[in-house]
């Protein structure tokens, strides 16, 4: 398993009956997560001093109840400033366990000796276009939604990097691809993020499990000559690391490179056991 515990600005403190507390900046949420099945007892403070609390409804959804808690904050990481802002279906506008992968593509891109090229997919706030560009990489930042890029340019210009050479796009993801192959355009490196289910622009459904492979298989198409790296997350519980291994492997045989898929997590304070957050699947070249 791959480990995000670079963070000083987040933690997992206590995780129970379905629920995990977690510190962000100087603020205690506690929000539902799907893999805490196990009730153990509650003795951390935090789960009475809580400043925002996400209840599930049994009917689907739920909704945010908030105690002395600001509309946005910032917290960071390295040199990347993120703002956040709790909304619809718990969300914060950050994924902080995607941290071990933005630490492990950021070392390729400053150690490449050659300018990167990257494609960022399901983007989302930002995140990984944001560590990219600061390692030096020319970013292309797709999502459908408009307000989740606007936010990732507000991360941007928090984090100092107003001026990267990132192109900010609201657009499919899919047709976007399609697009670009057609106009012969070429990547360094790609990053897919997709979500397990979500609808496009004007009403696309996208469903992972019959969606995945076929995208993996059209950005192969858009791979330079000498691709640096390839990496797929899933938050799926069905898409196992194995299942992204053999999909990477089999699209990306004819690159010289090699593929390491796990489970990816965050550490828990008090357990000093590891939550885990999904899976993703690395490929990277290998030097002949």
């Amino acid at each position: 398993m791959w480990i995000a515990d670079g963070w000083k600005d987040y933690e997992i403190i206590d995780t129970s009956d379905g629920e995990k507390l977690e510190r962000w900046g100087d603020y205690l949420l506690v929000r539902p997560d799907p893999q805490v099945i196990w009730d153990t007892p509650r003795k951390n403070s935090g789960w009475k001093k809580m400043n925002g609390h996400y209840h599930r409804s049994k009917k689907g959804g739920g909704e945010w109840e908030f105690f002395d808690l600001p509309e946005q904050w910032c917290i960071r990481y390295g040199k990347l400033t993120f703002n956040l802002k709790p909304f619809s279906f718990k969300h914060t506008g950050l994924f902080p366990e995607q941290a071990v992968n933005w630490d492990w593509f950021s070392k390729k891109i400053r150690e490449a000796g050659r300018p990167v090229k990257m494609l960022n997919l399901f983007a989302y706030t930002g995140g990984a276009t944001l560590a990219a560009a600061a390692a030096g990489a020319a970013v292309t930042h797709v999502d459908a939604s408009k307000g989740m890029v606007s936010w990732a340019k507000e991360n941007a210009v928090s984090s100092g990097l107003g001026d990267a050479p990132i192109r900010w796009l609201v657009d499919d993801c899919v047709k976007f691809v399609e697009r670009e192959i057609r106009r012969g355009n070429h990547y360094d490196a790609i990053i897919m993020d997709p979500p397990s289910y979500g609808r496009g622009p004007k009403g696309e459904i996208w469903k992972i499990e019959e969606a995945i492979h076929p995208l993996i298989k059209l950005c192969a198409q858009l791979l330079s000559d000498k691709p640096l790296f390839f990496l797929v997350n899933s938050y799926t519980t069905g898409l196992a690391p194995a299942v992204l291994t053999y999909m990477l492997a089999t699209e990306l045989k004819k690159f010289h490179g090699r593929v390491d898929s796990q489970e990816i997590g965050l550490p828990v304070r008090e357990s000093g056991l590891v939550l885990p957050c999904g899976a993703s699947g690395r490929w990277e070249c290998v030097d002949k």
